[in-house]
């Protein structure tokens, strides 16, 4: 009863329980590691962080020397020496400070957003596969058993006992069953292909067909609260509106007029002065459109992150409905497929010359298709769920 365990096998591969997650943990934990945008973004975020704090010292000291001749020739000579330091405000260097460590958090939330688009694309990339190689056993099931029928109606049109029409139909069975093997092998191939670029160039292959295990979906109004206070893109941009009322305080702060201080020396006749230099600015336009400029990048960062808000609610609210919808859709499937056993009720039928050679492979392609069905539902279960979850990567 060949295609009694073709369906076993099947049905075995569809509803087993075994563990991929072990798998699954490896391969994102090496693209992780050897991701070249990853690698990069470190990099990057290392230079950003530098950069900030580099920002937040003093001014360079002054020093200036000047030497006059004196004319009349009995005049003498003069020197001036002047050693001098400017500074902020001090109420600056606090503001700048704070900016600077509100820059680096939001570099790291920034950093974390890509990480975690990057994790996402592998984690939708392995999903594919498993789909993909759930269908490529599928096909190598029934490549072996239509070969096998085939050559059994090659050897009963030897003997007399077939006709020439079976073994036609059997061979235009194959035929459509190669090119679906070839073309999913094609899929696998490329696919692999994208998680051995995301792995930095490091060859790698997945090769499960058992979904990774994913945490249980809650109700939606708990699932967008964990998002709001999780989501690293969002984090982000709530942080672009700390950093633009920080960058708001420091432009306040710059109005404020500059100082300096220092030590001036002065030779004349033989005589010499020595005492201290100190001064302050007028801030009349230097900073003229600067403190304007912050207000409107605070009003700007706030309407950014409600836009990414409401945008948001509804791409969650969207994908949960979807999910809803698969997941009852899914659970039916796999009810009444564990349930039915058509294929082996054919390969009697079959046998015993109750249907057509026709009628059978129709009949076992209209099962297949709805197997296929199946584990496309399935595929797109896992792939918004795992869409829905992206946050916690």
């Amino acid at each position: 009863m060949k295609k009694s365990i073709i369906l076993y096998t099947l049905l075995l591969l569809t509803f087993v329980n075994a563990n991929g997650q072990s798998s699954f943990d490896v391969i994102m934990a090496e693209i992780e590691k050897n991701n070249k945008t990853l690698q990069a973004n470190a990099q990057k975020q290392e230079a950003q962080n530098l950069q900030f704090k580099s920002e937040m010292p003093l001014y360079n000291p002054d020093i200036g020397y000047d030497f006059m001749y004196g004319f009349p020739l009995n005049a003498g000579n003069q020197t001036d020496i002047l050693l001098n330091q400017t500074f902020d405000f001090p109420t600056v260097y606090g503001k700048r400070k704070q900016l600077a460590n509100e820059q680096i958090a939001q570099s790291t939330y920034n950093f974390d957003a890509a990480r975690q688009e990057v994790l996402f694309e592998a984690q939708s990339i392995c999903i594919e596969l498993v789909y993909r190689n759930k269908l490529h056993e599928q096909f190598q099931l029934r490549k072996t058993f239509t070969e096998n029928l085939l050559s059994d109606f090659e050897t009963k049109l030897e003997t007399g006992d077939g006709n020439i029409l079976d073994v036609n139909k059997a061979r235009l069975q194959l035929i459509e069953i190669n090119k679906e093997f070839q073309l999913n092998l094609s899929e696998i191939n490329q696919l692999n292909q994208q998680l051995t670029a995301l792995n930095g160039g490091i060859e790698i292959a997945f090769t499960e067909t058992i979904y990774p295990e994913m945490d249980p979906i809650p109700f939606f109004e708990d699932l967008y609260l964990e998002i709001q206070s999780e989501d690293p893109t969002l984090k982000f941009i709530e942080m672009e509106t700390v950093t633009a009322k920080k960058q708001l305080e420091l432009s306040k702060a710059m109005a404020l007029p500059k100082m300096e201080a220092g030590y001036r020396y002065q030779g004349i006749l033989g005589q010499t002065f020595n005492g201290f230099h100190i001064g302050t600015s007028i801030p009349l336009w230097e900073n003229k459109y600067k403190v304007r400029q912050s207000e409107a990048a605070v009003l700007f960062s706030d309407l950014r992150v409600r836009e990414y808000q409401n945008e948001k609610f509804y791409d969650v609210k969207q994908l949960f409905e979807k999910y809803e919808k698969l997941s009852r859709t899914f659970n039916e499937y796999k009810t009444v497929l564990s349930a039915i056993n058509s294929l082996e009720y054919l390969d009697k039928a079959l046998e015993v010359g109750h249907i057509s050679t026709i009628v059978y492979f129709m009949e076992s392609n209209y099962y297949y298709m709805a197997y296929n069905n199946f584990l496309l539902t399935e595929k797109d279960y896992y792939a918004v769920k795992a869409e829905i979850l992206k946050f916690r990567l």
